[in-house]
């Protein structure tokens, strides 16, 4: 597998490169930059470029590489995380954007001190760093490199060091409008190169003799194409995820307040919308978008199971790589790795750029509320350079855990549950409080970091909580979550009323109010909501 890269495919991988270097710095030149229009693209993005971004800066390597060896490991059951994803965005632009937009917040930590205090803030703020940190960068570089290294034998540390620093400058100098610019190019790029190796996949099936739904089954694990599984079939699988039909209902959930409706990384592309429509039309078209992985990423690990386990054995990490040089002939080979690439750096844009406006705006400039434009910038820049060395160096460590995407859901357990408590009944609960908030937080993600650390096998020696009390993560992360709401509103029960302005300000009358009102015209974003959930249960009737 460690081939020397093909004359062609490396131009096309260098070309590329170039290109979007030059896309994300050209982007903004002609521009005086404010803070505002560093942190948040002079909040002019249409809904188009929001969707876009959205996806863009959600699927990583991770995705490209996790998703396909988690079809190939146990099929179409991973898929969940991408049709529920969709309900986690419907989530955001019907309930929680009108909110952002409405308060024009530069960040989320912004939105809970408007609604409880500035505490909460702060914790937001340093709750949102580490997730941009060890999930969203760390993570996505440690796939990035272990998949160029694989197929066209690219060191791993140059791998790193050369995305890194192509990312890091059109990032630090253009700041988000340059983000979702490029996110919107390669967001084309990802999902075209997704597509001709499944179309090259499903050929190759076809050259194989199987050419129906049922001829495919027969040559798969029972259930491989199922969407929704019991604790029977994931054994019968061979898997040991807990991905169960409840597990997914009650787990994913958790994960996708925190990670769609909540963290600064993927919702500072909404927070720069041109309007209120424009970021709720961009949430609800990002869900749509978010159908396709299942048949794009998830679905080519299915077909490598079928033409390559005797290639990929065990290593399902392999899946991805081997589909790629198996398959795709040259020139496509490097439209593929530039696939990876653009995968790779938006999520990392995404990221680094989120970071930087935490830590201008969150901390900097609550300690020092008359910086000048020009040095909130410069400290923004300066900080996003900073969190990328970090990341760079905490990528490193991804040798540790036994599966990539399994492992930043595991992160995401540990963190998710109080930042999805206080968002949620931020805005639905008339009596949470400040002091609640602000108790949730920090006893919360006390007991998230404890229970990952219990759970991780090089620090503990055993997954005491998975392994030991038979609780996968996606349960954990619910029991989390129950524990932080009895935190949440005993605390809240036991202090006084928040302030009436407050709570009429940044909370819903009633749950429902969130659809009220009649529809007139067909652009509604609530007729795309529909349109998107009745795609989405056909789909699940169809797949389970």
């Amino acid at each position: 597998m460690n081939e020397k890269v093909n004359l062609v495919d490396l131009s096309i991988i260098v070309i590329y490169l170039v290109g979007i270097l030059a896309i994300g710095v050209l982007s903004t030149r002609l521009k005086r930059m404010t803070s505002e229009g560093y942190f948040l693209a002079g909040r002019g993005l249409s809904w188009p470029v929001v969707g876009a971004a959205l996806f863009a800066s959600n699927i990583s390597t991770i995705h490209l590489v996790g998703l396909a060896a988690s079809g190939y490991n146990e099929g179409f059951v991973w898929g969940n995380f991408e049709w529920l994803a969709s309900v986690s965005l419907i989530m955001l632009g019907l309930i929680f954007a009108p909110f952002y937009f409405r308060s024009k917040i530069s960040t989320l930590p912004e939105f809970l001190e408007k609604r409880y205090d500035s505490r909460s803030r702060t914790v937001l703020a340093f709750i949102a760093i580490i997730g941009a940190l060890f999930v969203h960068i760390g993570m996505s570089l440690y796939a990035g490199a272990v998949v160029f290294e694989t197929f066209f034998g690219i060191n791993v540390v140059t791998s790193i060091l050369v995305i890194s620093t192509v990312t890091a400058i059109y990032t630090v100098l253009g700041g988000l409008k340059a983000v979702v610019v490029t996110e919107t190019v390669q967001s084309a790029v990802l999902i075209l190169g997704a597509i001709l190796l499944t179309g090259f996949g499903l050929y190759a099936l076809s050259d194989a003799g199987i050419n129906s739904i049922t001829e495919l089954k027969a040559n798969l694990k029972p259930g491989q194409l199922d969407m929704l599984h019991t604790n029977e079939s994931i054994k019968a699988l061979g898997g040991d995820t807990g991905l169960t039909w409840y597990a997914c209902f009650l787990g994913y959930p958790i994960l996708g307040l925190w990670y769609w409706c909540s963290d600064q990384t993927i919702v500072q592309r909404v927070l720069g919308a041109k309007t209120q429509k424009d970021a709720q039309a961009g949430a609800i078209f990002a869900g749509f978008l978010k159908i396709l992985p299942v048949f794009i990423l998830v679905f080519p690990g299915v077909i490598g199971y079928v033409l390559f386990k005797d290639v990929i054995g065990t290593n399902s990490n392999m899946a991805l790589p081997v589909m790629i040089n198996q398959l795709l002939p040259t020139g496509l080979k490097g439209l593929m790795a530039a696939t990876l690439m653009a995968a790779l750096m938006s999520t990392i844009a995404a990221a680094l750029n989120s970071s930087a406006t935490l830590v201008a705006v969150d901390i900097v400039k609550r300690f020092n509320p008359r910086i000048s434009d020009r040095k909130q910038i410069r400290i923004g820049r300066y900080s996003a350079v900073v969190v990328m060395i970090l990341a760079m160096a905490w990528s490193t460590q991804g040798d540790k855990f036994t599966s990539i995407f399994e492992a930043i859901n595991k992160i995401a357990s540990a963190i998710a549950p109080p930042v999805a408590v206080v968002f949620l009944f931020g805005v639905f609960s008339k009596r949470g409080t400040r002091q609640a908030a602000f108790v949730t937080l920090i006893v919360g993600l006390l007991l998230g970091v404890v229970a990952f650390c219990v759970d991780f096998e090089p620090i503990s020696g055993y997954m005491y909580i998975t392994k030991g009390l038979q609780i996968p993560f996606m349960m954990q992360a619910w029991w989390l979550f129950v524990i932080c709401t009895f935190i949440y509103f005993t605390v809240s029960y036991a202090k006084p009323r928040p302030d009436s302005k407050v709570v009429k300000k940044y909370t819903w009358e009633h749950p429902l109010a969130v659809i009220k009102g009649k529809i007139t015209e067909l652009s509604d974003v609530r007729i795309f909501v529909i349109v998107l959930i009745v795609s989405l249960v056909t789909l699940y009737v169809l797949f389970s």
